[in-house]
């Protein structure tokens, strides 16, 4: 221990290595002695001499694909190729959905040229269940909650937002403002709330209604006429700064920190336990580039490649992350609970029957 009373480098450094073999022992580690050639000995090594296997094998290489949903990674993409000059890194982007669809369709046809997913832990259940996702281990997993990985270790929370309930501050008082989902059954709020059609983020919040408060709940709230707009969050966001929707209780706080910066009147508190919406990181399991892949996942879940995603905007699972204007968030990980698919059925069912149809 530090005379500052932090843990000193070299405990440091000996925690992440006792956490990568602590995973690699999970995932059938290749022995040390031994030179890793498949995605899965890639994926799985961690050996004392790791990082530069990693990168002999990424020089040959020379390439590295990502699949992910915009080009909200660029810098980061930018800062990576920096440190490994000799990789070409390319970024099709398109929806977590049309990405699922179209690497099921790319594996189904024997073709094999994405390394890396960047993508919604929602996106990737389905390849998680057609077989196109490889568990790995990464020394930084050391650094992240249990509950930010994907329990079969097939991916790792990478950013972040948490839905909660955003409201106009210059129609409603902060403390006048619903803290809590319980809250949100006042009378005076009847008619005043406003949700978003967009079924991944409502069915989300109800989920984690129905875990904290019940059914009976929801179909409470379901009683206090709550507007439906056929927006995502950001749409629904802009609403609430113009005062058409000065209350959503399906709110992101990354768009509420976007647009207070700006000086908007828009302020965001989370009722209790929040539903996380995370872009994760996962391994292809026929990753072409595979030693490039497990480098950009060390990158991108390591504290500056963590920092880099705050400074987008985005919240980190990280330990010992500087805040970034969202405080005390109780996070639920829904779609890494072991039922999630039939949940969100049931969620769906639910939103839909209390507050869509109606």
């Amino acid at each position: 221990m530090s005379r500052s009373g932090h843990p000193s480098a070299s405990n440091r450094a000996a925690r992440l290595a006792a956490s990568a073999l602590a995973w690699a022992a999970a995932l059938a580690p290749v022995a040390s002695n031994s030179a890793p050639a498949t995605v899965a000995e890639i994926a799985s090594y961690s050996a004392a001499d790791r990082q530069q296997v990693l990168e002999a094998g990424a020089r040959k290489e020379g390439a590295l694909m990502i699949y992910t949903t915009g080009t909200q990674i660029q810098p980061l993409i930018e800062r990576f190729r920096q440190i490994y000059p000799y990789l070409d890194a390319q970024m099709p982007r398109a929806t977590s959905e049309d990405v699922a669809r179209k690497v099921i369709e790319e594996y189904g046809a024997g073709l094999f040229q994405v390394d890396v997913f960047e993508l919604s832990s929602y996106g990737l259940i389905v390849p998680r269940e057609q077989g196109v996702l490889q568990p790995y281990a990464t020394p930084q997993a050391a650094e992240y909650p249990a509950s930010a990985i994907e329990p079969n270790r097939m991916w790792i929370s990478a950013r972040e937002s948490y839905v909660g309930i955003g409201y106009n501050t210059s129609i409603i008082k902060p403390e006048d403002a619903p803290k809590t989902y319980q809250d949100l059954l006042d009378p005076k709020w009847k008619g005043r709330m406003a949700i978003s059609y967009s079924m991944s983020t409502t069915a989300n919040v109800i989920g984690a209604m129905v875990l904290t408060h019940g059914e009976d709940f929801v179909r409470k709230l379901g009683q206090q006429n709550n507007r439906v707009y056929p927006l995502l969050g950001r749409a629904l966001a802009n609403l609430t700064i113009s005062g058409e929707a000065p209350l959503s209780w399906t709110t992101y706080d990354s768009h509420v920190l976007a647009s207070r910066a700006q000086g908007a009147p828009i302020a965001w508190n989370a009722p209790g336990p929040v539903p996380v919406t995370d872009t994760s990181l996962a391994l292809a399991s026929k990753a072409p580039h595979p030693f490039a892949a497990m480098l950009f996942i060390d990158f991108a879940l390591s504290r500056e490649g963590q920092e880099m995603y705050q400074k987008l905007g985005y919240s980190s699972a990280r330990n010992n992350m500087p805040t970034t204007g969202t405080t005390n968030v109780r996070k639920l990980y829904l779609t890494n609970r072991p039922n999630y698919v039939a949940d969100y059925e049931a969620w769906t069912a639910l939103t839909q029957s209390v507050f869509i149809r109606k």
